[in-house]
């Protein structure tokens, strides 16, 4: 009898991306359409779809329901999917922890859906403690973690630079080579790591897809030759045919760096920033944890750099419908280190208690008899901010509130507040998400936004006090 992680000859796996319009998903999708059962996952509407065979459904990673049913009947879930532009005209959030939540949320909704397989493409990690880790390269660690924590298997493929067409690592290191003669390269251009071809990365993806011998594994990745990031410069010009001048100075700081590599790498500062950050740290592939399942013929890194500026391949995308929404919505993340490991449900209630107590005579919170929760100023009748518990979207690990009321908010039927546990409850997320202040905009940014952010941050401090 088929095991349930098997498949018989004629089945296609079912394989959904979240991330699918993106660099490496738009590329998975033109190479194996025909081989696998694909969902694209996009936070828009579909408009015109140039190859039948790709599904495409809309969903908000944001939101589990709607993550849930973008993942019914998916085997295999494709996760490509790091720091998200915002979705909301204002976020108070780290991409650290919005990408734990967005992986939270994957996890969740694979495991309520039964998927078999995620596979994480994140980056080459250091050999290196986790707390020396950059920014980037440890909030990458963490969506592993998180991905990795329920039911499905998850194969995590760390890799370094991706060469090829239309890559925004390699787009970066282009546009330096062209616009520049001198090079004048910041120490970190020392650091050494193995960048691997686009071709080789998708041969990868593919065999690990619904391969049991990759279930529960991290694995490096990456062509064979070492070189530092300074190589990668002048074997990049010498492939396109420019002299340029390549030396190395100890003088430029982190944030010149970023200066300069944002101003003539023509790259947005979300990719600079923690880029350049991570760049600090050696990233070369593990022999213990490199990639053994298959013989890869690997493309040298000129033979990549060729592909990358002359492929005429271009995969067709569908259009989309503009994504139509609420003005001035906002999202706030905070984390919270849970010291004593108390439930997401534990964590809800105490605010709910804490809150009129650490503002005294100031704030009064009021439960009504359907179980409502408000936060009344002073001893005003109507509330300032009134919370509905949804029990059966309720766990001990996340608790969700919707925004039903109060005078400080605009609409009643469209934003929500949780606290919820992630990686084993050693931190609590508490988020708002699609807030709708009934402030005029300027007036809410400068006074209600921040105001909200310095009790999270007291409340913060209280949870972590609270050590049994």
């Amino acid at each position: 009898m088929e095991s349930s992680t098997e498949t018989s000859a004629n089945k296609k796996l079912t394989v959904a991306i979240a991330g699918a319009g993106g660099y490496v998903g738009r590329w998975f999708i033109h190479h194996f359409k025909e081989k696998y059962n694909i969902v694209g996952l996009s936070r828009k509407k579909v408009k015109k779809n140039p190859h039948p065979e790709v599904q495409w459904r809309q969903v908000e990673l944001y939101s589990i329901t709607s993550t849930v049913e973008a993942l019914r009947g998916v085997d295999v879930a494709i996760y490509l999917v790091h720091s998200m532009n915002a979705s909301t005209r204002l976020n108070q959030g780290s991409f650290e922890d919005t990408d734990l939540l967005l992986a939270d949320n994957f996890s969740r909704a694979a495991d309520l859906n039964k998927v078999q397989q995620i596979i994480y493409l994140g980056g080459l990690l250091p050999k290196e403690p986790e707390e020396k880790l950059s920014r980037h390269l440890r909030s990458r660690l963490e969506v592993e973690q998180s991905l990795g924590s329920r039911s499905a298997k998850l194969t995590a493929l760390r890799a370094s630079i991706i060469v090829g067409p239309g890559g925004s690592s390699f787009d970066m290191i282009k546009n330096l080579v062209q616009r520049l003669p001198v090079l004048m390269c910041p120490k970190w251009t020392e650091s050494e790591t193995q960048p691997i071809s686009l071709r080789d990365t998708l041969t990868i993806m593919d065999t690990c897809i619904g391969n049991p011998n990759m279930y529960k594994k991290a694995v490096e990745i990456g062509s064979p030759e070492v070189m530092t990031y300074r190589d990668m410069l002048e074997r990049t010009a010498k492939t396109m045919g420019k002299k340029r001048l390549v030396f190395s100075v100890p003088v430029f700081s982190l944030g010149l760096s970023k200066f300069w590599v944002g101003l003539f790498g023509d790259s947005p500062p979300q990719l600079v920033s923690p880029l350049v950050e991570s760049l600090r740290h050696t990233l070369t592939v593990s022999p213990e944890l490199s990639f053994k399942e298959r013989e890869i013929d690997y493309l040298s890194y000129e033979e990549s750099v060729k592909i990358a500026l002359h492929s005429d391949e271009n995969p067709n995308l569908p259009t989309f419908y503009k994504k139509k929404g609420v003005k001035n919505t906002v999202r706030s993340i905070q984390r919270m280190r849970n010291n004593s490991g108390h439930s997401a449900t534990w964590v809800a209630n105490r605010y709910n208690i804490w809150l009129p107590s650490f503002f005294k005579f100031l704030i009064n919170g009021k439960r009504t008899a359907t179980g409502d929760i408000g936060f009344h100023l002073l001893w005003g009748k109507k509330a300032m901010l009134q919370l509905t518990m949804i029990p059966d979207r309720s766990d001990e690990e996340r608790q969700l509130f919707y925004i039903t009321g109060g005078w400080l908010v605009k609409r009643f039927d469209y934003g929500w507040l949780e606290f919820r546990g992630v990686l084993d409850n050693k931190y609590i997320l508490s988020a708002i998400h699609e807030f709708v202040p009934r402030l005029p905009w300027y007036i809410y940014v400068t006074t209600q936004a921040r105001f909200h952010v310095w009790v999270m941050n007291r409340f913060k401090k209280y949870l972590e006090s609270k050590v049994d």
